[in-house]
Formats: C-alpha cells, structure tokens, sequence
C-alpha cells in the first residue's frame, strides 16, 4: 500500500488568529465553509480545536462516499490535525502570517492507498479531486474571514 497525499494552499486576506479561529470552529464557522462534498455533518463532542470530534460524510467522486469520524488536535501553534477513526486518513491544517494583515492556509491529507491498478488510479486521480475540494473550502474560509 502506498501512501497517496493531497495538498492545497491558499493566502487569505486576514491574519492568522483570525483564520486559525474560523477553521478550529466546528461548532459554527467550519460547517458554513464546507462544500457540497461534505453531508451529514455532526460535531459529537467539543465543537472548538483540540478535543473536538466530528462527523461527516465525503463524497469525493460519485461513487466514492468515505464516512469520516475525525478526532482534532492541537499539536503546535496554528496547527489541526484531524485523524480519522474509520481509516488511515489524516488531513492537517497549518495555518501561518504570510505579512501584514494575511496568512497562509496550507491542508495536506494522506491515507494508505489501494494497492494494484485500483491504487495506481487512486494515487494519480485522488489528490487533484480531494484539491479541488479544498480550493473550494479554503475559497469559502476566505469569504467568510475577508474584510
């Protein structure tokens, strides 16, 4: 099994406390953010960083739903890391002053991949689908802490 990665960038016009408290906010900011990929989101314990755990269903292609139930963490300054309870996928979310009055958004995920041509398709598709839907949350996160 290979390991497949995913990651996605974004500077956002807000400093990093700011963006940092948006993305620890499951209870309120962060379900706002999510893309149509995201279903049945739940927060089930916490709700703010470090001890939170949430739930939501990822629907990546059209036949793909992953069922997510993610334990958040806080282990350094300006950095989630969510790992799932249902597999080896963990995404991390850093976020860091990129000057005066913005940050930088940086989330990467990885996971165990499929071995076989099932994982060759997984290991070249998976990254840019899993990009493009965090373009698209990091899109929103910019649009709600902007301005």
């Amino acid at each position: 099994m290979a390991q497949v990665e995913a990651t996605t960038e974004r500077i956002i016009a807000a400093d990093a406390e700011t963006v940092f408290d948006a993305l620890a906010d499951y209870a309120g900011t962060r379900g706002k953010l999510l893309p149509e990929h995201f279903s049945e989101y739940e927060v089930r314990e916490g709700g703010d960083g470090e001890g939170t755990l949430v739930h939501w269903k990822l629907q990546a292609t059209s036949k793909r739903v992953r069922d997510c139930l993610l334990e958040v963490t806080e282990p350094t300054d300006g950095q989630l890391v969510e790992k799932d309870r249902n597999s080896t996928m963990v995404t991390t979310w850093t976020v860091t002053p990129a000057g005066e009055g913005r940050s930088k958004v940086v989330v990467t995920t990885v996971w165990n991949g499929a071995g076989g041509i099932g994982g060759f398709f997984e290991r070249t598709f998976a990254p840019k689908g899993l990009g493009r839907i965090y373009d698209t949350l990091l899109a929103n996160l910019a649009g709600e802490v902007e301005g």
